[in-house]
């Protein structure tokens, strides 16, 4: 028979108080209803028992205000945070609440809570268990949901982004878990879709949010001006340096810093950014001395990175860098079902800055709208809308309030190849003929075209296609 381990270092390593980290692993595994909150009352933590109890993935929670946890009784999650927030002295709270799950059955529970304080007796969160508790709560309960409206949860409705569809549940999934990580993140999208919008939600949802979050367009600015607004440089450093200046990667020092046209940073700077996001450590233009640095650095682009890369313009080792995790955002065109939302959502927006409140749409100018191809996306709608602000009477907008080109029937253009009619919008007719334009002014060269449209190769070779531009048929007519 085999005698017991004597060793007091294998008796050690099952010693939780001395592993604490086992923790995690541990609860998950009995399955305990564990979860945890900081001082302001956001979800940190949420265990897999806690999952199976209230039928809520860690995913959909954790991050957000506990508060936006939405329950049937007058002991829940809404409570638990004005519990953190009340002037008294913050020590145990029981929570009691009842959910309707999927199936139909009802089930109440319970749960306490504990605070938590560090070594200067601050408040730092809570701690609390879930359980099954005795029924106490009336019978006609709500099903246990996460408030994802924006005008409930300012903050974790991620800073105005307005999405039901399911490619937006994607976005707001992958922002969530980005915020609970260091990872370098990349966002991605074409022009109008939120980017900016997105890495703002994103720094509001991490533990970062009560430090900087800085913005700069990459394509704004020249190399040198954007080495400068980068790294800062010391007074002398060049005509006109007439004293010392502080960059954005100093500014945004335990912050977040967020680059956007990041494919227009150039060969020298990417380096110097590489070097920078590796070491930690920055040196002002005409410096000497390194600056330590702790930033979380987010970056967008609208461009094709791998083109980029295959180009020679942008860096392999840089490339990989920036695109550690990525975040997609939708054109609007795919996510159609969020149309009517956003014009909700703007029209709140506008509505001050009237007498009368727009209430809506009138069916015709609905059906424009939601017919429309918004090659602009959100920016383009929030356009619309301001636009139909300027001539609307009364409380609904109607089809002439809106921008002539939305919603326009399609112009009717015959493919020069096969004779067959091709229907456009006059939007996308006057981008064919721009593009048509843009080639022969280079005699069809395609990528001094595509670089002269802002465009990749392989954005203007779909766009040729899309529109039936054939080289060959038009040389030859």
């Amino acid at each position: 028979m085999t005698e017991p381990s004597q060793d007091p270092a294998a008796a050690a390593d099952l010693d939780f108080t001395a592993h604490p980290a086992a923790l995690a692993e541990l609860l998950d595994r009995l399955g305990e209803g564990c979860f945890s909150v900081d001082a302001t009352g956001r979800v940190t933590a949420w265990s897999r028992g806690a999952e199976h109890l209230t039928e809520l993935h860690q995913d959909a929670v954790v991050g957000r205000p506990a508060g936006a946890i939405r329950v049937a009784g007058e002991r829940g999650f809404r409570a638990l945070v004005e519990w953190l927030h009340a002037d008294a002295d913050p020590g145990r709270f029981e929570l009691r609440f009842a959910i309707q799950r999927a199936d139909g059955s009802r089930e109440d529970l319970a749960g306490k809570v504990v605070a938590i304080r560090d070594g200067q007796g601050e408040l730092e969160g809570a701690f609390g268990m879930l359980h099954p508790g005795p029924p106490n709560l009336p019978q006609s309960l709500p099903e246990v949901s996460v408030d994802l409206r924006t005008e409930h949860d300012p903050a974790a409705a991620l800073l105005g982004i307005v999405g039901r569809s399911q490619p937006m549940q994607e976005v707001f999934r992958r922002i969530r878990l980005a915020a609970h990580s260091e990872v370098t993140t990349l966002i991605t999208g074409e022009s109008g879709t939120g980017k900016e919008l997105a890495a703002r939600a994103l720094h509001a949802l991490s533990s970062r949010r009560e430090q900087p979050f800085l913005a700069v367009n990459c394509g704004a600015l020249t190399e040198s001006l954007l080495e400068s607004e980068l790294f800062g440089h010391e007074k002398g450093a060049f005509t006109g340096a007439l004293r010392e200046h502080r960059g954005v990667l100093e500014q945004a020092d335990h912050g977040t810093l967020f680059l956007d046209e990041i494919g227009e940073v150039s060969a020298m700077l990417q380096v110097k950014l590489l070097r920078a996001l590796q070491e930690r450590q920055i040196r002002r233009v005409g410096g000497s001395r390194e600056i330590a640095i702790d930033v979380r650095l987010i970056t967008a682009t609208n461009k094709d990175l791998d083109q980029l890369v295959q180009g020679g313009a942008m860096r392999e080792d840089f490339y990989y860098r920036v695109r550690v995790y990525e975040i997609a955002m939708p054109p609007l065109r795919e996510r159609r079902g969020d149309i009517l939302p956003l014009v909700e959502h703007f029209c709140r927006e506008f509505n001050p800055r009237r007498s009368v409140e727009v209430l809506g749409l009138e069916p015709e100018a609905e059906r424009r709208l939601l017919a429309h191809d918004w090659p602009g996306n959100v920016r383009e709608l929030k356009n619309a809308i301001e636009h139909a602000y300027v001539s609307v009477v009364g409380d609904r907008i109607a089809a002439p309030d809106l921008p002539p080109h939305v919603g326009a029937a399609s112009r009717r253009i015959e493919d020069p190849a096969t004779g067959e009619a091709l229907a456009l919008s006059p939007r996308e007719a006057d981008d064919r003929q721009r593009i048509l334009a843009t080639l022969e002014r280079h005699d069809w060269n395609r990528t001094a075209s595509a670089q002269a449209l802002g465009y990749s190769r392989v954005t203007l070779w779909k766009k040729m296609r899309r529109y039936r531009i054939d080289e060959g048929v038009f040389r030859r007519g």
